[in-house]
């Protein structure tokens, strides 16, 4: 070979080489998919470790590293309300390895805080709601009220002198009273506390009159008596309280409000993995242990397909988008 001819075969060589090397690439991303998973998996967490949502992403977790066959690791990245962690699945390359275990305060934060660079139905791909806990209106054994009705009527009669609490100003908690607020045409003070556990200690004692409370979190002291639950904020009755009444059963229709925690992934994420990652959540939904633990926390098991849980964040983030119109909240 001469040397004018190896300079030609040079750069059709190169050529070639890297033209195999691009369809090689290309068809080693286009088999990722169908291998999924072939790394661990991080679940990533907003709240701090112990929480009921961190909580409920470790049991999920055990039961897909089982069925995925990868380890399946939850990481806790804990600010602002949540959303650094929102941010950085947000930001996260769409292949299925970092997942977002989201909570109810996710639909709500484009009311609440400005300059966010995510937004929760164009940011994600829904997976599967996994679980939700329903709001408990509670409110203190020294209110002269048994029920919704007698409770709105003290409101009604009383304006502004009622307070309700809860962990802090735009929470799901604040929300759902200021929702009661605008369906029962009522006016009442809002205190903020820096807790559950302080808000519940109030009410308990009576220095603040209600609280929405989070069924996953104070079951054992509803079941109690003090503080008084009157309804449960949900379509249907909860199973471990059948005998108490939903706020539409005691007189506000269509009154909803819950803490859920549901699966996300970064939008782009390929339909395969989606879908193989939505059947292992139900597959771990399924199994007896984790549906009792779940319950007997105060949770109600949801699973269900990735349309269903996608429409039910549509709903979510319209139903409180409707509450902002009327309350002037702002964290920032």
């Amino acid at each position: 070979m001469t040397e004018t001819s190896m300079k030609t075969f040079g750069p059709v060589a190169g050529a070639l080489a890297a033209g195999a090397l691009i369809l090689s690439l290309a068809s080693a991303a286009h088999a990722t998919p169908s291998s999924y998973p072939t790394k661990p998996i991080r679940i990533i967490v907003g709240y701090q470790a112990g929480g009921p949502t961190d909580l409920t992403a470790r049991l999920l977790a055990s039961k897909l590293q089982a069925g995925l066959g990868q380890p399946v690791i939850v990481e806790n990245k804990v600010g602002a309300g949540s959303n650094i962690a929102s941010d950085y699945v947000a930001s996260a390359p769409p292949d299925g390895y970092t997942l977002l275990l989201a909570a109810a305060p996710i639909t709500m934060t484009k009311y609440l805080y400005k300059g966010l660079k995510f937004d929760v139905l164009k940011s994600f791909e829904p997976i599967a709601n996994v679980m939700t806990a329903p709001a408990v209106l509670a409110v203190s054994t020294k209110l002269p009220a048994h029920d919704l009705r007698s409770l709105i009527a003290l409101a009604k009669k009383k304006p502004g002198t009622l307070t309700f609490g809860s962990t802090g100003a735009g929470g799901s908690q604040h929300l759902a009273g200021e929702l009661l607020k605008q369906r029962a045409g009522i006016d009442m003070l809002h205190v903020p506390y820096k807790g559950a556990s302080a808000a519940l200690t109030d009410l308990m004692a009576g220095t603040v009159d209600m609280v929405f409370m989070t069924s996953m979190s104070a079951l054992p002291t509803l079941k109690s008596g003090n503080p008084r639950a009157i309804a449960v904020a949900s379509k249907k009755r909860m199973p471990q309280m059948p005998q108490l009444p939903t706020m539409e059963e005691a007189g506000l229709p269509g009154f909803e409000a819950d803490s859920w925690n549901g699966l996300l992934a970064p939008a782009g994420t390929p339909k395969e993995v989606l879908d193989r990652l939505n059947a292992e959540v139900n597959k771990a939904l399924a199994s007896p242990d984790v549906r009792d633990t779940l319950v007997s926390q105060g949770a109600i098991v949801v699973g269900g397909s990735r349309e269903q849980f996608r429409q039910y964040l549509v709903e979510e983030v319209d139903r409180w988008g409707k509450v902002f119109q009327t309350v002037q909240i702002s964290v920032q």
